[in-house]
C-alpha cells in the first residue's frame, strides 16, 4: 500500500513539472509596410479590390528661439569703471526642427472594422497589456491609444491599425501573396 502511494505521489508530482513551452511568434516589423509620401498631401497608393490604405501625418516640429542682442555696448572710463551699461533687446524667431511628413500603410478596410472585430482587437491588446479599458467594440480614444502603443515599438507611430499589426495580433489572415 505504501509503495503504491509513493508511486502515485511521484506520478502526481511529475505532472506538475512544466512541459515544453511554445515559443512566441517573432515580432512584426511594421516599417517594411510603410511607404513615405513624396509630400504630406500626397494621396495613398491606388489599392486593388479589397485593399485599403491609411495615411498618418506627423506634424512639423517648430521651435521658438529668443536671443539677447546687444544694442549698445557698455562704456568704461580709463580706470575700468562702467560709465554706461550695455543695453539689450530680445529677438525672437521660429525655426522648423522637423518638417511635416506623411506615411501610407495598408490597413483593414472599413467594412472589416465591425463591432466584433474591434472587440477582438481590444481583447488582443488587453491580453498584451496595452488596452486597460473594458471591451466595448468601439474604436474609441483608449483603443486608438493602445493601437499606437502597440505599433510604435514595431516601427509605426500611428493610432490607425495597420494590416501588418492586425496580422501580428492574429486578427486577420495572411495572404500567400504577402509572404
Amino acid at each position: 500500500m505504501a509503495r503504491s502511494l509513493a508511486i502515485a505521489a511521484v506520478l502526481v508530482l511529475a505532472g506538475c513539472q512544466p512541459g515544453p513551452r511554445p515559443e512566441a511568434p517573432a515580432t512584426a516589423d511594421l516599417k517594411t509596410e510603410i511607404r513615405r509620401a513624396a509630400t504630406p498631401d500626397a494621396p495613398p497608393p491606388a489599392g486593388g479590390p479589397g485593399e485599403c490604405w491609411a495615411t498618418d501625418v506627423t506634424p512639423a516640429v517648430i521651435e521658438t528661439v529668443s536671443e539677447q542682442v546687444v544694442v549698445t555696448p557698455e562704456r568704461r572710463d580709463a580706470t575700468g569703471r562702467v560709465i554706461s551699461p550695455a543695453s539689450y533687446r530680445s529677438d525672437t524667431h521660429q525655426r522648423i526642427v522637423r518638417d511635416r511628413t506623411a506615411v501610407h500603410f495598408r490597413t483593414p478596410c472599413p467594412a472589416e472594422m465591425t463591432l466584433e472585430f474591434v472587440a477582438t482587437l481590444q481583447r488582443a491588446l488587453k491580453a498584451r497589456g496595452y488596452y486597460l479599458a473594458p471591451v466595448s467594440g468601439v474604436l474609441d480614444a483608449p483603443t486608438r491609444d493602445a493601437i499606437r502603443r502597440f505599433q510604435e515599438p514595431l516601427g509605426l507611430d500611428s493610432p490607425v491599425l495597420s494590416l501588418a499589426a492586425a496580422r501580428a495580433l492574429g486578427l486577420v489572415t495572411t495572404d500567400l501573396k504577402d509572404l
